[in-house]
């Protein structure tokens, strides 16, 4: 006697939407690090993903909105990163370290993330500015920097002159100038600067550097009274 079939015997199977939206961002994000805006092809990621051109334009209207949906999406995998902050609060040179070694380690483990914000940065932050996701994932961030920066000043351990702003662009710098130029500066330095090695070593510098300068008080007090 035959089996009986299943009523969804013969049916095909359903995309998944979830999956395939991102499986095209996995590719675009791939895509855009390495090319830029203006060098990466929809083709490109139509061919490197296995599906239709009209699929792609079922889920991004356009390829502006898919450079923006892969922005967004690297901006997430940062506040990601941050959520998993184990910051007590109560110690806040000890927050600050984990803050920064945080960061830096986002860049290392994503220079791709670095490339787009190049990127972005030859087109004046056009994109991201039309973005409402952004500023919401990255006040977290800031708010995370400011309080601890503020606990900090409040027990006496950090200098008072600090601002979070500057704090943050100096930790950006110090985190990614080595990631983005690192072909050219292991050339002229004769060093292997993605060595493992390497970036154990500044994963160490980096944050000292960061609390060296917080710590200072005395240098704190000598701008202050001068």
């Amino acid at each position: 006697m035959p089996a009986k079939k299943s009523p969804d015997a013969g049916k095909p199977t359903s995309r998944n939407a979830q999956l395939t939206k991102e499986r095209i961002l996995n590719v675009a994000f791939k895509e855009f690090a390495a090319r830029g805006y203006d060098g990466a092809r929809v083709d490109a990621i139509v061919a490197r993903c296995k599906i239709s051109k009209n699929l792609i334009y079922h889920y991004f209207s356009s390829k502006e909105d898919l450079f923006l949906q892969v922005m967004e999406r690297a901006y997430g995998a940062m506040r990601k990163r941050q959520n998993e902050l184990a910051l007590t609060g109560d110690d806040p040179v000890a927050d600050m370290r984990v803050l920064v070694e945080k960061t830096i380690q986002h860049f290392i483990e994503q220079p791709e993330f670095i490339q787009l914000l190049a990127t972005e940065n030859l087109y004046k932050a056009a994109h991201i500015k039309k973005s409402s996701v952004i500023p919401v994932i990255f006040n977290p961030l800031r708010t995370a920097l400011d309080n601890i920066l503020e606990q900090g000043k409040t027990k006496g351990v950090f200098r008072q002159d600090a601002d979070w702003i500057d704090l943050y662009v100096s930790i950006s710098g110090l985190g990614s100038y080595a990631i983005s130029n690192r072909y050219t500066l292991s050339y002229v330095l004769d060093v292997d600067l993605g060595s493992s090695e390497r970036q154990i070593r500044r994963m160490k510098h980096i944050p000292d550097m960061v609390m060296s300068y917080l710590c200072d008080l005395g240098e704190a007090q000598g701008i202050r009274s001068a």
